[in-house]
């Protein structure tokens, strides 16, 4: 299987926060955000392995800054790295100013997807090339990332985790 470029799986939705996404502040509910944000990672993860793709974990989200009523709501998404059958993928949202079109970078999400055969069976998926500089930083903290990930899901052992060792020897 050959390997992709980042570019290959990048996923960029917009929506508009109306008054049935917002919490009595005015706020974005988190919810909201974080099913925008499972839908545009999995559209990343299918352009990268056209496969379906399902979430297998929810690693980190951030909510920096709060979402208004009535922002324009942009997430970038884009798979990090890939192991075996699984992928990480990377979301960072952005709030666009509709006077001045600037945009701010205001949240950020990790997601973990698994690609399925038509029998619903993990199936392995093309590794990633990154390009850009945030691409590579990315792909080479993936696998800490993934370590710790299973360490706390009780699916590896932390003497196990190497690359994360390697940060404290």
């Amino acid at each position: 299987m050959e390997p992709k470029l980042t570019s290959d799986s990048y996923s960029e939705t917009t929506n508009m926060v109306l008054p049935n996404d917002a919490n009595t502040m005015g706020n974005l509910f988190g919810g909201q955000l974080l099913k925008w944000l499972d839908m545009s990672c999995a559209i990343s993860a299918h352009r990268h392995s056209k496969k379906v793709a399902v979430t297998a974990a929810v690693n980190n989200v951030s909510f920096d800054v709060p979402i208004k009523l009535g922002d324009l709501v942009t997430i970038k998404a884009h798979v990090s790295r890939t192991f075996n059958t699984s992928m990480e993928v990377w979301a960072d949202v952005w709030i666009e100013n509709q006077v001045t079109g600037e945009m701010t970078k205001c949240n950020s999400a990790i997601y973990t997807f698994v690609a399925l055969t038509p029998e619903g069976r993990p199936t392995p998926v093309p590794a990633v090339i990154p390009v850009t500089e945030e691409e590579k930083v990315r792909y080479a903290g993936a696998i800490r990332r993934r370590q710790l990930r299973l360490i706390l899901a009780g699916k590896m052992r932390p003497e196990e985790a190497d690359e994360l060792k390697a940060l404290f020897a």
